[in-house]
């Protein structure tokens, strides 16, 4: 199972998150692995790319993990694009729950 925790400020601004695991919806070609890491790669691309946000990021093949977070949360652009992970994610939750399982925690 793939487990994301998107964490959340006291004013609800998205801080980072983490995601680990993989679904074992299939062996090969697992067509949930593959939705999550494009939805998480794209937006840690994204937020590279397009905005002025600094953030750390770590990885770890074996177990699937990634963790991002921001250093600030104020931008608005980062704020969107994590949005747009965070609906991404629950819209594929809602499909395939036995194989994601996608929780916000509110942090300090």
């Amino acid at each position: 199972m793939v487990r994301i925790t998107v964490f959340q400020n006291r004013e609800q601004q998205m801080t980072g998150f983490d995601c680990v695991g993989h679904a074992g919806y299939a062996d090969e070609n697992d067509i949930v692995c593959a939705a999550v890491s494009a939805l998480v790669i794209n937006c840690i691309n994204s937020v590279e790319v397009l905005t002025g946000e600094f953030f750390t990021c770590e990885t770890n093949d074996e177990d699937g993990m990634i963790s991002f977070r921001l250093q600030d949360a104020g931008g608005g652009g980062a704020q969107l694009l994590l949005q747009s992970l965070a609906l991404g994610l629950e819209d594929l939750e809602e499909n395939y729950e036995e194989y994601l399982d996608l929780t916000f925690r509110e942090v300090d």
